[in-house]
């Protein structure tokens, strides 16, 4: 007998399944719970090297409300029916909307995109989850508030509540994104509304300038978990600055990374340099301007001498450093001379600012990002090779030049192993480096697809044998990083998931937890 789902939750029967979708209709409305193929089909489509079946949803619901999620986690609990969340389902490079696992129902939130505050003098925003970095951006320029926003590469389509609920970063001294985080409001598996920090105190006026609260700090369990669905979130805005100054500054050699790390680490750990400091291969930034089959065809990763040819013809580094300065123009012209004397001491630096940068698209994009405006420029890149396939590969190490040579050697390495090139990207903190590696390939050849996945699942093992843990990634290699990190985090991270969601109805196989 065929069913009448195109998928079914694990252990779910398709009457218990039937009943959860009466269920869930009496409380969104026939229209917001989507069982067809045809409206699935966004839910469905990955990036990722596996097939897209694994991930197919058995439903989506598209909630507006706190009380409809009480309601639908309520009916979870009822029938076992697993539900994965999203917000605006643009996590492309990790998994895009489809679920962790076949069957699980998706949780909708970009309907609930309400702006809830945007306080001016204290440089805060309180969102719900479908509120888009374009949407804030628009808003704060509307009512001339004077604020900036970080945020990822995709802007415009993604979100600061699955963003940094993720972990992600962004390119302003605000980059870090958790870290200016402050007050969640959480709906638990049990249907209890718990807010986060100040905001568990009724009357509270402090939840989003006071991270912190009385006894244990609670917020960080309900990233890259899960624990709880956030439906409201509060983050620090930058006031904008005076001044602005982006510049770019290239090196020739893959060996000068190291003087180059060297180089930004005592700028960033005091504050001259205040924004993450991007470190791109030549590769990262070629398909801003060049097409990869223009300079190579055929099989195998492509040889250095057309990685030349392109650096030449488009007038990139082989590493192209892209940094800004914030602040006064007294403040802006000390750290510029600073910067300029440490970069300049071994003369194989050539640095560059935006006049002098003049129309290039690549410094144009970066620069755009540094001061918080949208462009989805780096979406470029899927173009490389063709073919939609794409899997960051999100390793940490210390911010330290011998480091970072050790990984971009190790990550070549196994990439041209299995034909791929390096596309890589280093972003300094304040004293980690994630290095950001784009496995792209060609989804649509099932060769390619198949070496695609053996290459991120051996860079995995061999960064992770290296002391290099993962700090984020797509969901089809979430337990594999979840068993680098040994198993007592393992046995807490479960702990934790029995004790807040004992029917295991939260977005079962997130971070590797059950």
């Amino acid at each position: 007998m065929t069913s009448q789902y195109i998928a079914l939750p694990k252990g779910v029967s398709e009457k218990n399944f039937d009943a959860a979708i009466r269920d869930f209709r009496k409380v969104l409305g026939n229209a917001a719970v989507l069982t067809s193929a045809e409206q699935l089909a966004p839910y469905i489509k990955t990036m990722m090297p596996v097939s897209d079946a694994e991930h197919t949803p058995s439903a989506a619901l598209l909630a507006t409300t706190v009380e409809q999620i009480q309601k639908i986690v309520a009916i979870c609990n009822q029938y076992k029916v697993p539900v994965w969340m999203i917000s605006t389902g643009k996590n492309l490079g990790y998994g895009s909307a489809a679920p962790a696992e076949r069957g699980q129902v998706v949780l909708d939130l970009k309907r609930m995109n309400r702006i809830l505050e945007v306080d001016k003098d204290l440089a805060f925003a309180l969102v719900e989850p479908g509120v888009t970095y374009q949407q804030l951006y628009d808003y704060i320029k509307e009512h001339k508030l004077g604020l900036w926003l970080s945020m990822p590469a995709p802007s415009a389509i993604a979100g600061p509540v699955g963003n940094t609920l993720d972990r992600g970063v962004g390119y302003t001294p605000y980059g870090e994104h958790f870290l200016f985080a402050c007050g969640m409001e959480v709906v638990l598996a049990n249907g209890e509304v718990l807010r986060t920090g100040m905001g568990s105190m009724p009357n509270s006026n402090t939840w989003q300038v006071f991270k912190w609260g009385y006894g244990p700090y609670l917020d960080g369990i309900f990233t890259q978990s899960n624990y709880g669905i956030v439906t409201k979130f509060g983050f620090w805005l930058m006031p904008e600055p005076p001044a602005f100054k982006p510049f770019v500054i290239q090196y020739q050699h893959e060996e000068d990374i190291v003087e180059i790390v060297e180089t930004i680490r005592p700028l960033r750990i005091s504050g001259v340099i205040s924004n993450a400091v991007v470190i791109a291969h030549a590769l990262y930034e070629a398909p801003v301007k060049a097409k990869r089959s223009d300079y190579v065809s055929g099989p195998g990763s492509i040889p250095d001498e057309a990685v030349y040819r392109i650096m030449k013809d488009h007038k990139l580094g082989i590493w192209n450093v892209y940094a800004a300065l914030y602040g006064t123009q007294e403040q802006i012209d000390v750290n510029w001379n600073i910067v300029t004397q440490a970069f300049g001491q071994s003369g194989k630096a050539k640095i560059m600012t935006e006049q002098e940068a003049g129309d290039d698209p690549a410094f144009a994009y970066r620069a755009k990002l540094m001061r918080g405006e949208m462009t989805l420029t780096e979406f470029s890149l899927y173009n490389w090779r063709g073919g939609g396939g794409s899997m960051w590969f999100a390793p940490v190490s210390q911010a330290r030049g011998s480091e970072t040579l050790k990984q971009m050697a190790l990550a070549k390495q196994i990439l041209a192993k299995y034909g791929l090139d390096y596309s890589g990207e280093f972003i300094v903190g304040m004293r980690d480096m994630h290095h950001i590696v784009d496995v792209l390939y060609d989804k649509t050849d099932p060769e390619q697809t198949k070496a695609a996945y053996q290459c991120f699942e051996e860079l995995l093992t061999e960064f992770s044998a290296r002391g290099y843990g993962t700090y984020r990634v797509n969901t089809a290699f979430m337990d594999k990083v979840a068993e680098t990190y040994g198993p007592v985090q393992r046995n807490v991270h479960k702990i934790l998931k029995k004790a807040l969601d004992p029917n295991g109805i939260l977005a079962p196989g997130k971070s590797g937890i059950r």
